[in-house]
């Protein structure tokens, strides 16, 4: 039974991170995904349905916990990253 349960729990991490990345961008205010350039929108339904596959919704989720998330935070905290102008030709 224990072992049972240790294939479970380990099989749910997936699943666990997934929804933990759905979670904290639904949560994050949508003033602040502007101001990071990002869209809320886009980045919820890629994680929703990335679920749906063990290895995307890790690469996905992932990705935006560790890349798109703090940009996002940073925006929330008033740390608005610098926009460069695009270069001159």
């Amino acid at each position: 039974m224990l072992v049972a349960l240790a294939v479970a729990a380990f099989a749910a991490i997936p699943l666990g991170l997934s929804i933990w990345a759905l979670l904290d961008a639904a949560r994050r205010p949508q003033w602040a995904w502007a101001l990071s350039g990002r869209r809320q929108v886009v980045w919820m339904a890629a994680l929703a349905f990335s679920a749906f596959t063990v290895l995307g919704g890790v690469v996905l989720a992932a990705w935006y916990l560790v890349r798109i998330r703090p940009e996002v935070a940073a925006a929330e905290e008033g740390r608005i990253p610098e926009v460069r102008p695009p270069p001159r030709r």
